[in-house]
């Protein structure tokens, strides 16, 4: 509250004070419920900002858990491509062994084909051997060639694999260098949102005791000058019962499968309870007109369904605190809001007299009790002409 707005509330404090003649005036009353009207707006005001921290700080945690997930991603490539590189290297390894091998071996062939030549082939055609024999040796001798000649092969192809390995082997380590880089950018990544949370945190957290110390200065405000209202209403006129008529009985099936723009003048309220205003009247303290009824009851008390549908929304909003809305066909919708409990959920289907919910005062009630409204083509309806004659 600025220093402004506490002037004039004490200044507002003291007039009343010294002039209580004047108190039951009616613009007197008018001013006060405008004064805690704009203190409630402040309030609201203060209820957004710590809404706007808390979405702050969620887009800050939620950037730390990405990096996180990210990380992890990266540790388990670099596990994987360890594991692929250490693989590569024992096989170039193991063909690095046989090659040197066949490499010697080939040298001593060469070696002894260089001292022989193909001079056995004329020896043995020259010299005076038994010809099948000499058959024979040279057919030993041709299978010998193809044997040189395919392990020749074999030593070419062991040559083209190791190169091929060391490629692979190149193109693994490049992939974990760069994989490595990735990292160490991920971790700074992370240690920047960490420190952008702390800092969050550190701001929000002075945020909230400023606002929860602001809120309490307003509420007690407020509550003095709910309490001037009040003195000044009850010096204005005698206390005048605020209920209308009493509800007695509840909603039942008997009307499902029946149209519901064919139920005007046949439902029932959806719980048992004072009816404690009029549609289409002003609220209390405001210009706002009343669009439903407010069935004052014992919280806890089992709310029903007027009539068969299924839920379109459950959940909480300002005002009306926890709000259940039932479709039922054409354009018609039943509002039940206050509740303490919401028994269904949005896409249940119900039959009427179905229990939907359970009283209560949420949404910043004072008393207790069940909001209900009827709309059609999401015009507000009035409930009394609905309802079946006692």
């Amino acid at each position: 509250m600025n220093l402004s707005v506490r002037l004039l509330l004490c200044a507002l404090c003291g007039l009343i004070s010294a002039n209580a003649a004047y108190a039951s005036q009616p613009e007197e009353l008018e001013n006060l419920r405008k004064r805690i009207a704009a203190m409630q707006r402040e309030i609201d005001k203060t209820s957004e900002s710590k809404l706007e921290a808390a979405d702050a700080l969620r887009e800050s945690e939620r950037g730390i858990s990405n990096s996180n997930r990210r990380l992890a991603e990266l540790v388990e490539q670099l596990h994987a491509t360890d594991k692929k590189l250490n693989g590569l290297q024992a096989q170039a390894q193991q063909l690095s062994n046989n090659l040197e091998t066949q490499q010697t071996q080939l040298g001593r062939l060469l070696y002894q084909q260089y001292l022989g030549g193909r001079q056995e082939y004329l020896k043995l055609l020259l010299s005076n051997q038994n010809p099948n024999q000499a058959s024979r040796d040279l057919q030993y001798y041709e299978y010998i060639a193809r044997n040189r000649a395919t392990w020749l092969a074999t030593l070419r192809a062991n040559l083209a694999a190791l190169n091929a390995v060391s490629t692979t082997t190149r193109e693994q380590r490049a992939e974990l260098k760069s994989l490595r880089a990735e990292q160490a950018a991920q971790k700074k990544t992370l240690e920047k949102e960490q420190r952008a949370r702390q800092q969050m945190l550190g701001k929000i957290s002075q945020q909230l005791r400023l606002q929860r110390r602001e809120i309490n200065r307003l509420q007690r405000d407020e509550n003095r000058l709910a309490q001037l209202v009040d003195k000044l209403t009850r010096m204005l006129a005698q206390p005048k019962s605020n209920s209308l008529f009493r509800n007695d009985n509840l909603p039942d099936n008997r009307f499902d499968g029946s149209p519901f723009d064919q139920l005007k003048g046949k439902l029932t309220l959806p719980v048992k309870g004072e009816v404690t205003n009029q549609f289409g009247v002003p609220r209390p303290d405001s210009t706002v007109l009343w669009k439903g009824l407010f069935l004052r009851t014992s919280a806890g008390q089992a709310v029903k369904a007027v009539a068969a549908g299924r839920v379109v929304f459950a959940d909480w909003l300002r005002g009306f605190g926890n709000l259940l809305i039932i479709d039922h066909g054409r354009g018609y919708m039943s509002l039940y809001g206050n509740n303490e409990t919401l028994y269904k959920q949005v896409g249940d289907v119900l039959r009427g007299g179905d229990t939907v919910a359970a009283v209560g005062n949420s949404g910043g009630n004072e008393d207790s009790g069940l909001y209900f409204e009827l709309r059609h083509e999401s015009k507000p309806l009035d409930p009394m002409k609905w309802l079946a004659a006692k």
